[in-house]
């Protein structure tokens, strides 16, 4: 039987301009309120900004086969053990018979400070996957077969995530492919490489322009990081752990 991928372009458009909306309406709320944060602060802090693309990791849930699994997207039971640390929080959890079968991240960065946010985003990611896997190696889930484990980003596409970036590294040379880089391929890189060295399943890196809260239009950078190939990824396993588990 086929993959069911659920639409996934529109439902992403869909995605996409709920994300700027969400954070429109945070920053306008709080204004109003008179407790408006700093600068871009104040559409993170609204939350909910990625809900739609959640939603459509739980469509493709549903229709590959484990739409009567246990899955959790409550803050409350969001939580898996660690090994570096005691729990560590995700934004989606999929459990079946009593068998962790995926973990997903969803983050996103806007302007204007993209350098920070950079380094902050790839050391988190870095590190939260070697915690995970640490934990599997050393049964934290029982013995079972490997989870799905994605980590999906959204990043505004403004000329302060595509220009190119220079680098300090005064002992040894960085890796040339950085050597100019945007931010938006060094985060590509980033979610090429944490696929390579099997630190995720799979990832996904879209951009959009703040007027995408009209249109909904995203880009991608490659066909390794795309959207379809992390739904597609996602949809597979799901389907293969249906199977499995009966």
């Amino acid at each position: 039987m086929a993959l069911d991928l659920v639409d996934y372009e529109q439902k992403a458009r869909d995605a996409v301009k709920a994300f700027w909306g969400n954070r429109e309406a945070a920053q306008q709320k709080q204004i109003e309120s008179g407790k408006a944060d700093q600068g871009e602060r104040a559409g993170v802090t609204g939350g909910k900004n990625m809900d739609g693309f959640l939603a459509l990791m739980l469509d493709v849930i549903r229709a590959n086969g484990l739409a009567h699994a246990e899955i959790y997207q409550n803050r409350a039971m969001l939580t898996l053990p660690g090994y570096f640390r005691p729990t560590k929080l995700w934004d989606l959890l999929v459990i079946y018979k009593g068998e962790l079968i995926a973990a997903i991240e969803l983050k996103s960065q806007v302007g204007p400070s993209f350098g920070n946010n950079f380094n902050n985003r790839t050391e988190e990611a870095i590190g939260t996957a070697h915690d995970l896997w640490t934990a599997f190696r050393e049964e934290a889930f029982g013995k079972q077969p490997r989870p799905f484990v994605g980590w999906m980003m959204m990043v505004e596409d403004a000329p302060g995530s595509r220009k190119p970036v220079r680098d300090s590294s005064p002992h040894f040379p960085v890796f040339q492919e950085f050597k100019g880089a945007s931010y938006l391929t060094r985060y590509d890189l980033l979610c090429q490489r944490l696929v390579q060295e099997q630190l995720y399943t799979t990832t996904a890196l879209i951009t959009a322009e703040r007027s995408a809260v009209a249109t909904g239009d995203f880009k991608e950078l490659s066909s390794m990081t795309s959207l379809r190939t992390f739904i597609a990824a996602l949809a597979g396993h799901i389907a293969a752990e249906a199977a499995r588990l009966g």
